[in-house]
């Protein structure tokens, strides 16, 4: 039961990650609207930022992601 436990609270720092990543998040979130034909790898570079940033987050709080 300690595994489960240490999931629910990786799951409860989400959204301070994602908090914390505001604005990569918004960058991804709008590269990926911007058309409705999304191809594939057209937002890496948005995506990558984005996931650097959570990563980073979770080291400053010391968490798994």
């Amino acid at each position: 039961m300690e595994s489960v436990r240490k999931a629910n609270q990786r799951l409860r720092n989400y959204p301070i990650l994602l908090t914390k990543c505001a604005d990569k998040a918004a960058a991804y979130a709008s590269c990926v609207s911007r058309d409705l034909n999304i191809q594939h790898h057209i937002c890496d570079t948005e995506f990558k930022e984005f996931m650097g940033c959570i990563r980073k987050a979770a080291v400053e709080l010391k968490t798994k992601l």
